[in-house]
């Protein structure tokens, strides 16, 4: 990745709480587990994302008591 003004002012660090994905999947309809895989997918587009824009570092924060 080259570095072009765009991407200058983007942090090095991003860090995301991961929430809802059976909330997601409950409001409509379907098993709890494909919230998941959806969330999943959405978790993957997030790294490429970064990664396309030279932010070296994602943390993600997933914790539940369910």
């Amino acid at each position: 990745m080259t570095k072009s003004p765009e991407n200058e002012h983007l942090p090095k660090h991003v860090a995301i709480i991961m929430d809802g994905n059976g909330r997601w999947a409950k409001q409509r309809g379907l098993p709890r587990g494909e919230g998941h895989k959806q969330g999943a997918k959405v978790f993957k587009r997030i790294c490429e994302y970064a990664a396309d824009r030279g932010i070296r570092y994602v943390t993600f924060y997933a914790f539940s008591t369910e």
